[in-house]
């Protein structure tokens, strides 16, 4: 049985989360950090650092504008999917816990989504209205200075050599495929994938990605089932 794991913003929402919130309380000059982490200049955390540095919001205006994000429209039913057949699906991100968990929540999917836990993503902390960001999945040694250290992650979660998928769409999730067994990929990562020659399947939603596992279950127990035939016919 595979493990999952999958970035959020642009890939379960619809939007980019942060850059929404940016857009709407931040001064202008964030979309400056953005052009010099999109060139490689700094990393994704001090980008969000001094980005989220630029917001000024009150809770109650955070909230509102979070409430307008829409999610992938399969994406409930695919996290129904994977809780019926026992896979393990964990959300890495660059992304903000405070946005990500209220946009699940809204949806119905809430799950075991604390930080640390099955999401591994950036902090958020507002007081007075001023916004602050903390990373605490990111890693002193890497060598690419991500918010969120992906790679890392799907390392220590994976366990014993089990199987891994990643879904994602971004720059941010360049890295975490190189950990990968599966790639679902679009948009940013998809050019990527295919500039690299690396393997991947393209997706639209996430009812792509629920297919394509179904397939690949269906397969599973096929060659289990055989190779119970075979055992029983040897003796076994």
């Amino acid at each position: 049985m595979p493990v999952i794991f999958s970035d959020f913003d642009g890939t379960i929402s619809m939007v980019d989360v942060t850059d929404v919130i940016l857009e709407r309380f931040a001064d202008p000059s964030w979309r400056q950090v953005e052009n010099e982490w999109t060139r490689g200049e700094i990393g994704s955390a001090e980008c969000l650092l001094r980005q989220i540095s630029l917001a000024k919001a009150s809770p109650n205006e955070l909230d509102a504008l979070i409430d307008t994000v829409s999610l992938d429209p399969d994406f409930p039913g695919f996290y129904r999917f994977t809780k019926k057949h026992n896979l393990p699906l964990y959300i890495v991100s660059d992304g903000f816990d405070y946005a990500i968990c209220r946009a699940l929540k809204r949806a119905g999917v809430d799950g075991e989504l604390r930080n640390g836990k099955h999401l591994f993503s950036s902090a958020l902390h507002l007081a007075g209205g001023e916004l602050r960001a903390s990373f605490p999945h990111s890693k002193n040694s890497c060598p690419h200075g991500c918010a969120t250290c992906k790679p890392a992650i799907i390392r220590r979660v994976r366990g014993e050599r089990r199987p891994v998928v990643f879904v994602g769409d971004g720059l941010s999730d360049r890295f975490a495929v190189e950990e990968a067994d599966m790639v679902f990929a679009k948009h940013e990562l998809l050019d990527y994938c295919r500039d690299k020659k690396l393997a991947f399947t393209a997706f639209e939603t996430f009812g792509d990605v629920q297919a394509a596992l179904a397939k690949l279950l269906c397969e599973e127990a096929g060659e289990h089932e055989l190779a119970l035939g075979v055992a029983t016919q040897e003796g076994f």
